[in-house]
């Protein structure tokens, strides 16, 4: 079937869209008459029969990969014309302008067939719907997509041979530079030496990477890095160190002088999207050791490998390790589910104003929904795994101590040798932007403005490094006087007192343990079960008691409630408060006591009142001995008062019983009670008078 009879008048009452599209800008300044040979197809359409502004120019992807459709506007818009049913014709120079990937192609051919629109390149016009002309144009466009996997491929070879010798030239780290041959060795800058270094050396002693960031942030330390883009491409900037840029440089073999290639492998989405993801040592393109001059040796490099993995599974499904982490708990990432195999997290509550530590299997619950294999309270358990780590160190403490003091020398003269470089290094920046300003034509102000101004910027730097440097060297001093020295010393000779000192850190515990301890095995019985497995390979088992629930650990010791009782036979609730508050005795939560508790202490253990008690004795109330004595209650007030009747206080306010009176009482009460009456007839018939 020739092109005009493929051309018909429904496809000329539709527009016709030419794509016009380079790979790389680099193309689109450089070939342009390849520009210019797509423009000209406009010219192809109007021969065929449409009008000039019936045809649609779709040029936004100018400078964009057809590799695929991600970021390729211009492409979707033109399959979204087809799809709708708009475009009559749809023109490109060749295949690979509208697409080199088959998905892509052969999906636009779908919607071509379907859209009823046909496709023109240089070669002629094409009906997707017949099959002739659809097999012919997924040929071209599988011809496309190997024309571009052998372009790659001839590309890739002789990077993947020079790889392979070792000789590829690529992006150094900090660090690193180039030397005159193209061989790797060190940067010649000493500051910049010193500070790689510090930072592999801090990982060492902390063993974690955002220990190391918050080391250095807290020793005023900066970080070199390489500007990669900007008006400072390729400068050395200084900033404060970045847990990411940490991760960097202790992730990177380059550090450990090997020359690897291929530690990523780049993976396409569904979306079109590409994503890296880091390879197994063993699957790299090419690791040669030992290829030029490192920071740190192959197996430094390895443990420092092994650490990060043992911080990132504390993270993971077991949770192994990790980190030594600030809190409270001895054995966090040592310890062993007993039942199910696996690790047991740390869970922290307040108890009496403390932070304590459990320990919970909790693997299976989570994944299962299942409950918790086992809950240990863990202050019993670190407080014997200490007493029995302060027993087995005893011999070796003094080695241990000198080692502390020692370190904290040798970080305090680091320190000070990158802070000084700094300070040596902002004093070189500022002569040479002195001499800079120096040596400019005073006439040329605006040149001599601007240098002016700089060489004020690298004195301020400068100045701002050497108050930096005298704050901290002011601050290592106050730290590490003659005083601490000694207590350093005194330290040594006595490992108990340096391990169980409050000011040494439970970081710095945790480490200590861990230099001693494999892992630790919990079973939660009729009483708690450690297996302690030390790194020598002997084993050390411990039996502790169950812990007290809280209703227990705060019940009233049984003396406290057999004192409250004796004391109830001659005092009130408040006095007897008094009295065991006098002796120095406490509540079961630890509390002085008061009314209220002394109460509660009675109705608790079914202890007698002294209302009771006295009842017991035949005490009588105020209206029972009113109406043997034939009084008012107030006279019976009145004469306990006076101390005529013995009474006893059972309450705390004013409350009192009385003792029965006696055989001559009567007579005795009723004698005052006359005395009395005659007395107030006397005043009455005085005041007649």
């Amino acid at each position: 079937m020739n092109t005009e009879s493929k051309v018909q008048a429904r496809h000329l009452s539709r527009n016709a869209y030419l794509y016009v599209r380079q790979s790389t800008l680099r193309q689109v300044f450089e070939n342009t008459e390849s520009t210019k040979l797509q423009y000209a197809l406009q010219q192809r359409a109007i021969a065929l029969g449409w009008r000039t502004e019936q045809v649609v120019v779709i040029d936004s992807d100018l400078g964009r990969s057809g590799a695929s459709v991600v970021d390729r506007e211009g492409f979707q818009h033109l399959v979204t014309e087809v799809s709708l049913g708009r475009a009559g014709i749809v023109m490109g120079l060749e295949v690979s302008r509208l697409a080199r990937n088959s998905t892509d192609w052969h999906r636009l051919l779908e919607i071509c067939a379907l859209a009823d629109t046909l496709i023109l390149d240089q070669d002629g016009v094409y009906d997707p719907a017949h099959f002739n002309d659809r097999l012919l144009l997924g040929l071209k466009g599988t011809m496309s997509e190997a024309e571009l996997h052998v372009l790659k491929a001839r590309l890739r070879g002789g990077l993947l041979n020079k790889a392979r010798r070792g000789e590829l030239e690529m992006r150094l780290p900090i660090g690193f530079v180039h030397g005159p041959q193209g061989r790797v060795r060190l940067d010649p800058d000493v500051r910049i030496q010193d500070s790689v270094r510090q930072l592999l050396r801090t990982f060492q002693r902390t063993g974690s990477a955002t220990a190391t960031v918050k080391a250095f942030r807290e020793q005023g330390l900066r970080f070199p890095r390489r500007a990669l883009t900007g008006p400072r491409k390729g400068e050395v900037l200084w900033s404060e160190l970045a847990h990411s840029r940490t991760l960097f440089v202790l992730h990177n073999p380059c550090y450990a002088g090997a020359f690897t290639y291929g530690r990523t492998r780049q993976r396409k989405l569904p979306d079109g999207r590409s994503i890296n993801r880091c390879l197994p040592q063993a699957e790299w393109t090419t690791l040669i050791r030992d290829a030029h001059e490192g920071y740190v040796s192959w197996e430094e490099y390895e443990q420092n490998q092994q650490r990060l993995r043992d911080n990132a599974r504390s993270y993971g499904e077991q949770r192994e390790h990790g980190a030594p982490r600030e809190g409270p708990a001895l054995l966090q990432g040592l310890v062993i589910c007993a039942t199910c195999g696996g690790r047991m997290t740390v869970r922290y509550h307040q108890w009496s104003k403390q932070i304590r530590p459990s320990y919970v299997c909790q693997n299976l619950s989570i994944q299962t929904a299942k409950p918790t294999c086992q809950t240990i309270s863990g202050a019993s358990l670190d407080e014997a795994v200490r007493r029995l780590l302060v027993d087995m160190v005893t011999p070796i403490t003094l080695g241990l101590a000198l080692k502390v003091q020692q370190e904290l020398e040798a970080r305090r003269v680091e320190h000070d040798a990158m802070r000084r470089q700094e300070v040596e290094h902002a004093r070189y920046e500022s002569d040479l932007a002195r001499r800079r300003y120096m040596q400019v034509d005073p006439d040329n102000r605006l040149v001599a403005d601007s240098l002016e101004a700089e060489w004020n910027e690298k004195l301020r730097a400068h100045e701002q490094a050497r108050q930096r440097y005298e704050k901290h060297s002011d601050a290592d001093a106050a730290g590490i006087d003659e005083k601490q020295r000694a207590s350093i010393i005194n330290l040594a000779k006595d490992f108990p007192r340096l391990w169980n000192d409050p000011r040494t850190p439970d970081r710095e515990r945790k480490r200590m343990a861990r230099l001693l301890i494999t892992d630790v095995t919990l079973l939660k019985g009729t009483d708690i079960t450690a297996q302690i497995r030390f790194n020598g390979g002997t084993t050390h088992t411990l039996h502790l008691e169950l812990p007290k629930p809280a209703w227990q650990i705060r019940q009233t010791p049984s003396a406290v409630v057999a004192q409250v009782d004796r004391l109830l036979d001659e005092y009130t609730d408040t006095q007897v408060a008094r009295q065991l508050n006098a002796l120095g005795m406490r509540s079961g939560g630890g509390h002085a006591f008061s009314h209220a508790i002394v109460r509660n202490i009675r109705t608790q253990h079914h202890l007698q009142s002294r209302y009771d008690r006295l009842r017991s004795k035949g005490m009588l109330t105020l209206q029972e001995i009113a109406e043997r004595l034939d009084v008012q209650p107030g006279t019976i007030k009145t004469w306990r008062r006076a101390g005529l009747l013995p009474a006893h206080c059972f309450g705390g306010r004013g409350e009192y019983l009385f003792e029965p009176p006696g055989a001559q009482s009567p007579v005795k009460y009723q004698h005052q009670r006359e005395t009395q009456a005659l007395a107030r007839a006397s005043k009455g018939k005085f005041q007649q008078i």
